[in-house]
């Protein structure tokens, strides 16, 4: 969510008289993430979130807009988009794929203890199912095709102790996700990206879910097992904090059950999960792109935790 296309007052005031909102009387660039650019957007109805897609396809957005707009049908607290005039949720704006969705209440909980690792769980779990019926299908974009075309560019720039660890973990992957057990496994409509920065909370109340926008189709335990590398780590060692991990999974598994399956490919899907972030954190910060408020994260994080999943068991799924 950092700004690549600027956006003023002036500019939104025409184009959002397609929306019943009301005027635009306020717009202000978030500065978080490394995506698309997205907009504070205070109207005469309300506070809204205005998103200009960077990367993403006219095409490829009904996806992600008609996913939210179908989880929160369902009872999922994420934001909902506003359709125009016309019921679309996707418009051109200075040339680029645009939306508007409500905005959440609450803030994000960056020390989040088991309690809130709990409603994340749950919630999740609860996203997980409503999406069983969700007609349209897209495949998880950061996925292993991607990070095929995405080690290449990266590993000529890294010394070669990472790069060895980069090699090996992607053979590893492959042959996991050539599996009979990989093949197994649950599958629908998955964030893919639930960052602590992602969910909002009022207290120790979930407000929501947002930013879907690396959203598609991949297994339920690649979503449950990128969560968990982020909710319930120390953030200076990588290492899974236990109460937290069992807080998550316990309220994971009372609202969706984990199969044995699912159990078994665990540990090597905390990997894929710790990967998929290492890569794609390599890739912007050796392949950057100009933009407004934009600082990259950093790689060497998801390494440590790479390193340490492929060190340690992880707690099981359920007891």
């Amino acid at each position: 969510m950092a700004v690549f296309t600027s956006v003023s007052l002036d500019d939104v005031q025409p184009w959002i008289a397609q929306f019943p909102l009301g005027r635009a009387t306020a717009i202000k660039g978030i500065a978080s993430g490394i995506e698309n650019s997205n907009f504070f957007l205070t109207t005469e109805r309300g506070e809204y979130v205005l998103t200009i897609f960077e990367n993403l396809s006219f095409d490829q957005l009904p996806f992600y807009l008609r996913l939210m707009e179908h989880l929160a049908a369902r009872g999922v607290l994420v934001p909902a988009p506003v359709p125009n005039d016309k019921g679309e949720l996707c418009v051109p704006l200075h040339g680029k794929p645009a939306a508007i969705v409500s905005k959440l209440h609450g803030s994000s909980e960056l020390a989040p203890r088991p309690v809130h690792c709990a409603e994340v769980g749950a919630m999740l779990a609860k996203m997980h199912l409503a999406g069983r019926d969700f007609p349209l299908h897209q495949p998880n974009l950061r996925g292993l095709a991607w990070w095929h075309g995405a080690a290449p560019a990266v590993l000529p720039h890294m010394a070669e102790p990472e790069a060895a660890l980069l090699r090996a973990e992607m053979h590893f992957q492959q042959a996991f996700h050539a599996s009979a057990l990989y093949a197994r496994l649950q599958q629908g409509p998955v964030h893919a990206d639930l960052f602590r920065n992602n969910v909002m909370f009022d207290g120790e109340r979930l407000t929501g879910f947002f930013d879907f926008y690396f959203a598609g189709c991949d297994t339920w335990l690649f979503d449950v097992a990128v969560t968990i590398n982020d909710w319930c780590v120390d953030l200076d060692t990588g290492v899974l904090d236990e109460a937290r991990v069992r807080a998550f999974l316990d309220a994971y598994h009372a609202v969706r059950p984990f199969t044995a399956d699912e159990q078994e490919a665990w540990q090597a899907m905390l990997r894929a999960g710790a990967l998929r972030f290492w890569l794609s954190r390599l890739y912007d910060l050796h392949q950057p792109r100009e933009a407004e408020m934009l600082t990259p994260h950093d790689p060497t994080h998801f390494e440590r935790i790479l390193r340490e999943r492929i060190a340690t068991p992880a707690p099981s799924l359920y007891q």
